[in-house]
Protein backbone atom coordinates (compact mmCIF):
# COMPACT_ATOMS: atom_id res chain seq x y z
CA UNK A 1 0.00 0.00 0.00
CA UNK A 2 2.94 2.40 0.33
CA UNK A 3 4.09 2.63 -3.32
CA UNK A 4 0.31 3.26 -3.75
CA UNK A 5 -0.49 5.96 -1.37
CA UNK A 6 2.74 7.72 -2.43
CA UNK A 7 1.33 7.93 -6.14
CA UNK A 8 -2.10 8.65 -4.78
CA UNK A 9 -0.14 12.20 -2.57
CA UNK A 10 1.87 12.52 -5.32
CA UNK A 11 -1.34 13.03 -7.79
CA UNK A 12 -2.66 15.22 -5.31
CA UNK A 13 0.53 17.55 -5.83
CA UNK A 14 0.47 17.87 -9.05
CA UNK A 15 -3.18 18.42 -9.26
CA UNK A 16 -2.76 21.34 -6.94
CA UNK A 17 -0.17 22.52 -9.31
CA UNK A 18 -2.22 22.39 -12.39
CA UNK A 19 -5.29 23.46 -10.85
CA UNK A 20 -3.41 27.44 -10.29
CA UNK A 21 -3.57 28.33 -13.82
CA UNK A 22 -1.95 31.62 -15.09
CA UNK A 23 -5.77 33.52 -14.67
CA UNK A 24 -6.25 31.87 -11.22
CA UNK A 25 -9.49 30.00 -12.15
CA UNK A 26 -9.79 26.67 -11.26
CA UNK A 27 -10.22 23.34 -13.36
CA UNK A 28 -12.82 21.44 -12.95
CA UNK A 29 -12.58 17.56 -11.09
CA UNK A 30 -10.57 15.64 -13.49
CA UNK A 31 -10.71 12.04 -14.21
CA UNK A 32 -7.55 11.73 -12.02
CA UNK A 33 -8.81 13.15 -9.34
CA UNK A 34 -11.88 11.07 -9.26
CA UNK A 35 -9.72 8.18 -9.15
CA UNK A 36 -8.20 9.37 -6.00
CA UNK A 37 -11.16 9.88 -4.16
CA UNK A 38 -12.56 6.23 -5.07
CA UNK A 39 -9.03 4.50 -4.35
CA UNK A 40 -9.20 6.05 -0.91
CA UNK A 41 -12.51 5.43 -0.46
CA UNK A 42 -11.82 1.99 -1.45
CA UNK A 43 -9.02 0.92 0.83
CA UNK A 44 -10.93 3.08 4.19
CA UNK A 45 -13.94 0.67 3.52
CA UNK A 46 -11.60 -2.46 3.08
CA UNK A 47 -9.55 -1.23 6.55
CA UNK A 48 -13.00 -1.19 8.46
CA UNK A 49 -14.71 -4.24 6.92
CA UNK A 50 -11.51 -6.06 7.46
CA UNK A 51 -11.44 -5.28 10.83
CA UNK A 52 -7.84 -3.61 10.90
CA UNK A 53 -9.94 -0.82 12.01
CA UNK A 54 -11.97 -1.75 14.68
CA UNK A 55 -15.47 -0.59 15.86
CA UNK A 56 -15.35 2.19 17.83
CA UNK A 57 -11.75 3.50 16.07
CA UNK A 58 -11.64 7.30 15.92
CA UNK A 59 -10.62 8.54 12.53
CA UNK A 60 -8.99 11.73 13.05
CA UNK A 61 -7.92 13.54 9.31
CA UNK A 62 -4.51 13.68 11.07
CA UNK A 63 -4.44 10.06 11.60
CA UNK A 64 -5.88 8.99 8.13
CA UNK A 65 -3.55 11.02 6.43
CA UNK A 66 -0.52 10.16 7.68
CA UNK A 67 -1.63 6.56 6.85
CA UNK A 68 -2.75 7.31 3.05
CA UNK A 69 0.07 9.52 2.46
CA UNK A 70 -2.74 11.86 1.21
CA UNK A 71 -4.84 15.44 1.65
CA UNK A 72 -7.37 15.86 3.38
CA UNK A 73 -9.79 16.13 0.74
CA UNK A 74 -10.11 13.10 -0.21
CA UNK A 75 -10.63 11.87 3.29
CA UNK A 76 -13.26 14.23 4.22
CA UNK A 77 -14.98 12.81 0.48
CA UNK A 78 -14.52 9.08 1.90
CA UNK A 79 -15.68 9.64 5.29
CA UNK A 80 -18.98 11.53 4.64
CA UNK A 81 -19.51 8.16 1.66
CA UNK A 82 -18.56 5.85 4.53
CA UNK A 83 -21.19 8.07 6.86
CA UNK A 84 -24.09 7.76 4.11
CA UNK A 85 -23.59 3.78 3.97
CA UNK A 86 -23.69 3.84 7.69
CA UNK A 87 -19.67 2.17 8.28
CA UNK A 88 -18.78 5.67 10.36
CA UNK A 89 -20.49 8.52 12.54
CA UNK A 90 -19.27 11.56 12.34
CA UNK A 91 -18.20 13.88 15.10
CA UNK A 92 -18.55 17.64 15.06
CA UNK A 93 -15.37 18.66 15.29
CA UNK A 94 -14.08 15.56 16.50
CA UNK A 95 -13.28 13.74 13.19
CA UNK A 96 -15.19 10.09 12.79
CA UNK A 97 -15.63 7.10 14.30
CA UNK A 98 -16.32 3.59 13.34
CA UNK A 99 -19.87 2.48 13.89
CA UNK A 100 -20.57 -0.44 16.33
CA UNK A 101 -23.92 -2.59 15.15
CA UNK A 102 -25.38 -4.39 18.48
CA UNK A 103 -26.51 -7.87 18.22
CA UNK A 104 -30.06 -6.59 17.54
CA UNK A 105 -29.18 -3.84 14.78
CA UNK A 106 -27.34 -6.41 12.98
CA UNK A 107 -30.81 -8.88 13.57
CA UNK A 108 -33.21 -5.97 12.59
CA UNK A 109 -31.05 -5.48 9.62
CA UNK A 110 -30.78 -8.94 8.44
CA UNK A 111 -34.24 -9.49 8.66
CA UNK A 112 -34.95 -6.63 5.98
CA UNK A 113 -32.27 -7.93 4.10
CA UNK A 114 -33.58 -11.64 4.12
CA UNK A 115 -36.64 -10.51 3.00
CA UNK A 116 -35.28 -8.55 0.21
CA UNK A 117 -32.88 -10.84 -1.42
CA UNK A 118 -35.81 -13.76 -0.92
CA UNK A 119 -37.81 -11.20 -3.03
CA UNK A 120 -35.18 -10.52 -5.60
CA UNK A 121 -34.34 -14.39 -5.90
CA UNK A 122 -37.84 -14.94 -6.37
CA UNK A 123 -38.35 -11.74 -9.40
CA UNK A 124 -34.79 -12.93 -10.76
CA UNK A 125 -36.54 -16.23 -11.74
CA UNK A 126 -38.77 -14.26 -13.70
CA UNK A 127 -36.50 -11.89 -15.16
CA UNK A 128 -32.97 -13.02 -15.66
CA UNK A 129 -31.47 -13.98 -18.65
CA UNK A 130 -28.92 -17.09 -20.23
CA UNK A 131 -26.50 -14.53 -20.49
CA UNK A 132 -26.73 -13.10 -17.11
CA UNK A 133 -27.09 -16.71 -15.79
CA UNK A 134 -23.66 -17.52 -17.39
CA UNK A 135 -22.48 -14.34 -15.64
CA UNK A 136 -23.57 -15.63 -12.68
CA UNK A 137 -22.24 -19.25 -13.51
CA UNK A 138 -18.80 -17.87 -14.07
CA UNK A 139 -18.83 -15.60 -11.20
CA UNK A 140 -19.62 -18.51 -8.58
CA UNK A 141 -16.80 -20.59 -10.75
CA UNK A 142 -14.14 -17.55 -9.25
CA UNK A 143 -15.32 -17.79 -6.00
CA UNK A 144 -14.85 -21.17 -5.72
CA UNK A 145 -11.36 -20.85 -6.79
CA UNK A 146 -10.81 -18.34 -3.47
CA UNK A 147 -12.56 -20.46 -0.93
CA UNK A 148 -9.67 -22.94 -2.14
CA UNK A 149 -6.89 -21.04 -1.91
CA UNK A 150 -8.76 -19.17 1.20
CA UNK A 151 -8.44 -16.16 -0.07
CA UNK A 152 -10.79 -14.35 1.61
CA UNK A 153 -10.62 -11.08 0.79
CA UNK A 154 -11.31 -11.95 -2.83
CA UNK A 155 -13.95 -14.47 -1.75
CA UNK A 156 -16.01 -11.70 0.16
CA UNK A 157 -15.88 -9.56 -3.18
CA UNK A 158 -16.62 -12.06 -5.26
CA UNK A 159 -19.41 -13.21 -2.78
CA UNK A 160 -21.05 -9.76 -2.86
CA UNK A 161 -20.81 -9.69 -6.42
CA UNK A 162 -23.14 -13.14 -6.71
CA UNK A 163 -25.47 -11.07 -4.06
CA UNK A 164 -25.28 -7.75 -6.31
CA UNK A 165 -25.70 -9.56 -9.40
CA UNK A 166 -29.10 -11.37 -8.33
CA UNK A 167 -30.86 -8.24 -6.80
CA UNK A 168 -29.52 -6.15 -9.81
CA UNK A 169 -31.48 -9.58 -12.22
CA UNK A 170 -34.71 -8.73 -10.28
CA UNK A 171 -35.02 -5.42 -12.46
CA UNK A 172 -36.53 -3.78 -9.14
CA UNK A 173 -34.78 -0.25 -8.72
CA UNK A 174 -36.44 0.33 -5.58
CA UNK A 175 -35.25 -3.20 -4.12
CA UNK A 176 -32.36 -2.48 -5.49
CA UNK A 177 -31.86 0.92 -3.93
CA UNK A 178 -33.03 -0.17 -0.49
CA UNK A 179 -30.97 -3.66 -0.57
CA UNK A 180 -27.89 -1.42 -1.43
CA UNK A 181 -27.82 0.91 0.94
CA UNK A 182 -28.87 -1.53 4.45
CA UNK A 183 -26.10 -4.12 2.96
CA UNK A 184 -23.03 -1.71 3.14
CA UNK A 185 -24.24 -1.52 7.11
CA UNK A 186 -23.45 -4.94 7.23
CA UNK A 187 -20.42 -5.45 5.10
CA UNK A 188 -18.20 -6.14 8.01
CA UNK A 189 -20.21 -8.61 9.96
CA UNK A 190 -20.55 -10.66 6.98
CA UNK A 191 -17.04 -10.53 6.15
CA UNK A 192 -16.39 -11.49 9.33
CA UNK A 193 -19.13 -13.99 9.50
CA UNK A 194 -16.11 -16.46 7.29
CA UNK A 195 -13.77 -16.69 10.38
CA UNK A 196 -15.71 -18.26 12.41
CA UNK A 197 -14.83 -21.56 10.84
CA UNK A 198 -13.93 -23.27 7.58
CA UNK A 199 -16.78 -25.93 8.27
CA UNK A 200 -19.12 -22.63 7.49
CA UNK A 201 -17.08 -21.22 5.34
CA UNK A 202 -17.65 -24.42 3.00
CA UNK A 203 -21.09 -24.49 3.91
CA UNK A 204 -21.86 -20.73 2.56
CA UNK A 205 -20.13 -22.35 -0.81
CA UNK A 206 -22.40 -25.17 -0.65
CA UNK A 207 -25.76 -22.70 -0.08
CA UNK A 208 -24.50 -20.76 -3.12
CA UNK A 209 -24.04 -23.23 -5.41
CA UNK A 210 -27.64 -24.54 -4.53
CA UNK A 211 -28.72 -20.95 -5.18
CA UNK A 212 -27.29 -20.73 -8.79
CA UNK A 213 -28.49 -24.24 -9.32
CA UNK A 214 -32.19 -22.98 -8.61
CA UNK A 215 -31.95 -19.73 -10.05
CA UNK A 216 -30.62 -21.46 -13.50
CA UNK A 217 -33.78 -24.21 -13.25
CA UNK A 218 -36.04 -20.52 -12.66
CA UNK A 219 -37.25 -22.42 -9.51
CA UNK A 220 -38.62 -19.12 -7.95
CA UNK A 221 -39.79 -20.32 -4.40
CA UNK A 222 -37.13 -22.51 -4.06
CA UNK A 223 -34.34 -19.54 -5.13
CA UNK A 224 -36.32 -18.00 -2.52
CA UNK A 225 -35.95 -20.20 -0.09
CA UNK A 226 -32.80 -20.41 -0.39
CA UNK A 227 -31.67 -17.25 -0.59
CA UNK A 228 -33.63 -16.33 2.79
CA UNK A 229 -32.10 -19.85 4.78
CA UNK A 230 -28.43 -18.31 3.57
CA UNK A 231 -29.02 -15.31 5.23
CA UNK A 232 -30.39 -16.49 8.47
CA UNK A 233 -27.36 -19.34 8.46
CA UNK A 234 -25.12 -15.86 8.30
CA UNK A 235 -26.75 -14.32 10.75
CA UNK A 236 -25.51 -16.88 13.06
CA UNK A 237 -22.34 -17.13 11.74
CA UNK A 238 -22.29 -13.43 12.89
CA UNK A 239 -23.89 -14.12 16.82
CA UNK A 240 -21.24 -16.85 17.47
CA UNK A 241 -18.82 -14.71 16.32
CA UNK A 242 -19.70 -11.96 18.56
CA UNK A 243 -20.14 -13.98 21.38
CA UNK A 244 -16.45 -15.28 20.33
CA UNK A 245 -14.97 -11.94 20.60
CA UNK A 246 -17.50 -9.91 22.85
CA UNK A 247 -16.50 -7.19 20.69
CA UNK A 248 -17.69 -3.85 22.71
CA UNK A 249 -21.34 -2.08 22.46
CA UNK A 250 -21.43 1.68 20.98
CA UNK A 251 -21.27 3.11 24.16
CA UNK A 252 -24.16 5.67 25.38
CA UNK A 253 -24.53 9.57 24.32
Amino acid sequence: MGQNTALIHDDLNALSIGSNSRNGALRPQTPRIQSLHHDTLSALRDLIVQNELPPGTRLTETMLSDRFNVSRTPLREALKVLSSEGLVEILPNRGARVVTLTMPDIKHLFEVIGALESLAGRLACKNISDAEICDLKATHCQMQATFLRSDLPEYFRLNQDIHTQIVAAARNPVLATTHRNLNARLLRARYMANQVDHDRWAAAMREHELIVEALERRESDRTADLLLQHLQHKFEAIRRYQETVREPQEPAR
